[in-house]
């Protein structure tokens, strides 16, 4: 051979080494490419010894339990309280009835009083409850109260680690901050991307659901 190749274009010769075609300007393959059908070859492999680079793969969302679901969780939590706090309530009922009945008939506004210090106990003992229900489960190995439980829910922190029970009171408390906003704490619920209220924000807390 003498060392050129022909374009397939137009027939022209070329040098060999050519890559276009000085006549027409087409692509030119070489001969030894075009004559024995070879493929590319493949690249090399890694050397022995040589790891593979790994890289992390992201997890699978999670699920978070909505605003609904929470709610109604919560109404299930209200119920449960109360039905531990009636019995109290009932006797601090029927002490102020008493007292209104024996004091008020003479002197009304010494009853007063009874009805004030009563409706302050009542109020202590039904967000003493509240609290001690909610941060005592929250922070035991069910990381959940009894309505969340029910809804497949449960309460971490920003890790998926139990909370403990310091934690899960700043929780508790930080929802009065979310009552203070209207409700709009609570309702951050539904529009925040991992379903986190105010209070969740504040307390740095997930309600991841199964």
């Amino acid at each position: 051979m003498n060392g050129n190749i022909f374009c397939n274009k137009c027939g022209a010769p070329n040098a060999a080494t050519a890559q276009f075609c000085g006549r027409c300007g087409a692509g030119l393959v070489p001969a030894a490419a075009s004559t024995s059908g070879a493929t590319p070859a493949a690249p090399p492999a890694p050397a022995a010894g040589y790891a593979q680079p790994s890289y992390p793969v992201a997890p699978a969302g999670n699920r978070y339990g909505g605003f609904w679901i929470r709610v109604l969780a919560s109404i299930i939590d209200g119920i449960i309280v109360r039905v531990v706090v009636h019995p109290i309530a009932a006797v601090f009922g029927i002490g102020l009835a008493a007292s209104w009945a024996g004091i008020g008939r003479h002197h009304g506004l010494l009853a007063l009083p009874f009805l004030i210090f009563g409706g302050g106990v009542l109020g202590v003992l039904v967000v003493g409850a509240s609290w001690l229900y909610e941060a005592l489960m929250v922070s035991s190995s069910y990381q959940a109260t009894l309505g969340k439980m029910i809804f497949g829910m449960k309460v971490t922190d920003l890790h998926g680690n139990r909370l403990s029970f310091a934690h899960a009171t700043g929780r508790y408390f930080a929802k009065w901050i979310s009552t203070l906003t209207l409700g709009i704490g609570y309702i951050m619920v539904g529009f925040t991307e991992r379903k986190q209220g105010l209070h969740d924000m504040i307390a740095g807390t997930l309600v991841p659901r199964r």
